[in-house]
């Protein structure tokens, strides 16, 4: 039989794999949710530095613009007249693309571009941002962008208020731009970081290098592993290359000519998921332990005891004691769950009272069935003088499987009989009573001694499938004359006391059992009792019987007992040897059938 597992140990296992998948489950969502956290603070550290790296270009361009504006602005100023030939000249002074004149109208009064001269400035949208400087503004810069009459140029143009009303517009392309501000650009970057190890690398509108922490100014941005395809890739999305040989998060701008690239190593943004995870999966595990903890212990005090409990309780009833009561109230499931179980039991035990009372009754009725089978009237033939007989069973349990028989199969010939049938209880009642039958029925037929247990062997022999099997000793004793003929079937050899001697057992050969095997042959024996002899017939429950010690009594104090005694009639033979067996004996338990019969011959006596 498969040994079954306890079902503390079964909830604990499986208590352990949901705490497990549990703890798996939320490790990998924590791992997915800090991954997520992670790449967009990779992100945001991205866009704030593109944010102040290209504020910090505005403001130098800026600055710039509006300081060459200014130097040009005072030398207007100084002149009485402005004409194309002055702002011509200014234009190579300070090396830049345009100078406008604007009046106080709006309109472009002088210009180095002729085709401008007359120009409404609020007509252009790029233009009329400077309209505001013929309002409350002394000074007004414009972001690098393209030009309103041709969008292939990009110029970047700031505004100074002049002393006689009107504003100076300067402008400067992209070559001078640069030139200007690629200096303060490589300031800028050179030594910018993006977090830990992270850059800005700044490009110009040919992905040329300006400005790079690894000096590579000049060569295309392409030596650092970044290749950009605007028109999959647009600004402002962050996207991963390999940059200078480390997997990177990059971001890029553009602004005043120049793309601005912020990188940042993809590790460094896993940093703090891991260590994000690693603290909090370290807490998770003394959190899910605890539980684990908590939960068995609670569940094993609320649930797992009881029912040990419970069993311990159930084991005691079927065990035999019906007496025991199942007391567990902790909860009211068990509290029902106790209440139940103890009428079970209640009810179990009103059944079995009745059963017993009907059984006893029963074995009452065939223990008086199987007493009246058995000579129990002495003494029994009183006309007869030449022999006084005794016998008594004293059964083990209500019925037993002992017994013994006498009889007249003729006028003188007395059959008298003591058996023991191998068990106890019932079935060696109902073999006994088939035994007793047969062994009467043998004798009273007129067979020899040895022919009755020949033919009873063979009968007994039929059917008999349990295996159950009888010894016997049976004598035929003329009463007239003490001719004694017996056999014996594997039973304990009679005590024989002759008138003028003591008590000896009668030896001889026996037989093989009653019911052992078939084909036995049995032997008769002959023995010439005379007046004043003795036999004495008992089964083994005389001789084995024990005491509280597993002391047995033997045959030896058998017969010491019957020298001994006084006494001589047979009754008081058989009492004075179930007195001194129960003495023997004490309070130790009757194991088996008690079972005696003593035959006192007189012979023939004369009137």
């Amino acid at each position: 039989m498969n040994k079954k597992t306890k079902i503390s140990h079964a909830f604990q296992r499986w208590l352990l794999v949901l705490v497990i998948i549990a703890f798996l489950t939320t490790t990998a969502f924590l791992w997915l949710i800090q991954t997520k956290l992670s790449e967009n603070s990779a992100i945001s550290l991205l866009e704030l530095n593109l944010l102040d790296v290209r504020e910090d270009i505005i403001d130098a361009s800026d600055e710039n613009l509006l300081g060459l504006t200014g130097r040009v602005a005072a030398e207007l100023n100084a002149l009485d007249k402005i004409s194309g030939d002055v702002l011509h000249t200014l234009v190579e002074k300070y090396d830049v693309t345009e100078i406008n004149v604007i009046d106080a109208d709006g309109v472009i009064a002088a210009t180095t571009h002729p085709a401008f001269l007359g120009y409404d400035m609020s007509s252009g949208a790029q233009s009329a941002e400077f309209m505001v400087l013929l309002q409350d503004r002394d000074a007004y810069v414009q972001s690098y962008q393209p030009t309103s009459d041709d969008p292939t140029i990009s110029r970047k143009y700031a505004g100074v208020v002049l002393e006689d009303g009107g504003f100076v517009q300067v402008g400067y392309g992209a070559e001078r731009f640069q030139r200007d501000i690629d200096e303060f650009v490589v300031g800028v970057t050179r030594n910018r970081h993006v977090g830990e190890g992270g850059c800005i690398i700044i490009v110009d509108e040919d992905w040329n290098i300006v400005s790079d922490r690894h000096s590579n100014e000049g060569r295309n941005l392409n030596v650092t592993g970044i290749w950009i395809d605007t028109a999959s890739i647009p600004e402002n999305q962050v996207f991963t290359a390999e940059v200078y040989g480390q997997a990177c998060y990059c971001m890029y701008q553009t602004t005043e000519g120049y793309r601005i690239v912020a990188v940042m190593p993809e590790s460094e943004a896993a940093l703090s998921r891991n260590v994000s995870v690693g603290v909090t999966t370290a807490m998770q595990i003394v959190v899910f332990a605890a539980l684990f903890i908590m939960i068995f212990i609670l569940v094993k005090k609320l649930v797992v005891n009881n029912i040990y409990q419970i069993n311990d309780s159930l084991s005691d009833i079927t065990a035999g004691k019906l007496d025991t009561v199942v007391n567990v109230r902790t909860h009211a499931e068990f509290d029902a769950l106790s209440n139940d179980i103890n009428s079970t039991v209640d009810t179990l035990k009103r059944y079995i009272a009745d059963a017993a009372a009907r059984i006893d009754a029963e074995l009452a009725f065939a223990k008086a069935i199987q007493h009246s089978a058995l000579p129990s009237v002495f003494p029994p033939y009183p006309g007869r003088k030449e022999f006084d007989i005794h016998a008594a069973m004293y059964t083990a349990k209500e019925v037993g499987g002992d017994f013994y028989d006498f009889y007249f199969v003729d006028e003188d010939t007395l059959a008298f009989l003591i058996a023991d049938v191998s068990g106890k209880g019932i079935p060696a009642a109902m073999f006994m009573m088939q035994s007793k039958t047969l062994l009467k029925s043998c004798a009273e037929s007129g067979m020899s001694v040895e022919q009755v247990f020949t033919t009873a062997n063979e009968k007994l022999c039929e059917g008999n499938d349990a295996g159950m099997f009888v010894t016997a000793w049976m004598g035929l004793l003329n009463v007239k004359t003490g001719q004694l003929t017996f056999a014996n079937a594997g039973h304990n050899p009679p005590l024989l006391k002759r008138a003028d001697g003591s008590f000896e057992y009668l030896k001889c050969k026996a037989g093989f059992v009653l019911a052992g095997m078939e084909g036995i042959r049995y032997r008769r024996n002959e023995l010439q009792l005379h007046p004043g002899d003795t036999i004495f017939l008992y089964t083994d429950g005389v001789t084995e019987a024990t005491d509280a010690g597993e002391m047995l009594y033997g045959e030896q104090r058998l017969m010491s007992l019957l020298n001994h005694q006084s006494v001589s009639s047979a009754q008081a033979v058989c009492d004075a040897v179930k007195a001194d067996v129960d003495a023997f004996v004490g309070e130790a338990e009757q194991f088996d059938d008690i079972t005696m019969l003593c035959l006192n011959y007189y012979g023939e006596v004369n009137p």
